[in-house]
């Protein structure tokens, strides 16, 4: 779905619109310039954090980034490594935890500030405790603008306006939270699973 969003791909049938303008009229570099990502498996590029940031705007400057990554709860891990935002993360981040990796990925989707927000399993990499302090985070970087979630963690969507299910492709519910637990089905299997101890 999200790369139908990103027209990596344009669909066989039908269309997808935005603000009423079908995707395929719009060039791409366009469309993806008002979207902010943050995928399951974030790239981390071999550089230090500061510029792994940045990344998300370009022409930002320093103080832009620090506030990036104390609105996506990265800061504090960031500050203590041992030369701080300038610190050299290796290829592919090997030295950030994935929930660091996450948080840093979140922080760059701060930084672009884009009026689309793509979550997809945003929270995945996360252990319980930091998925709480990245919840906060998330909530405020989707305040006033249209985020999409893919989650199975169903904490992300609670709050959410409207949660499509989908099994095997195919929609098999859609609603609110509430409704859809009401409902019963495979949104309130998840739900009773997850939240239920």
């Amino acid at each position: 779905m999200f790369q139908l969003l990103l027209r990596f791909y344009d669909p066989d049938e039908g269309g997808i619109r935005l603000d009423g303008v079908d995707l395929r009229e719009l060039v791409p570099e366009t469309l993806r310039s008002s979207i902010a990502l943050v995928p399951q498996d974030p790239v981390i590029f071999g550089t230090d954090a500061m510029e792994n940031i940045r990344y998300g705007r370009l022409d930002a400057d320093d103080d832009a980034v620090h506030a990036a990554a104390r609105n996506a709860e990265a800061d504090g891990f960031l500050s203590e490594l041992p030369d701080g935002y300038a610190t050299f993360l290796g290829e592919r981040g090997v030295r950030l935890s994935g929930g660091q990796q996450q948080r840093l990925a979140i922080a760059r989707a701060v930084l672009k500030d884009a009026p689309i927000l793509l979550l997809d399993e945003a929270t995945s990499a996360l252990d319980s405790q930091s998925e709480q302090a990245i919840q906060h985070a998330l909530e405020r970087l989707m305040e006033h603008r249209t985020s999409l979630v893919i989650a199975h963690r169903l904490a992300t969507v609670l709050k959410a306006d409207r949660i499509v299910v989908m099994d095997r492709g195919r929609i098999v519910a859609e609603g609110r939270h509430d409704e859809l637990v009401a409902q019963g089905g495979l949104y309130a299997e998840l739900a009773r699973l997850q939240f239920t101890r």
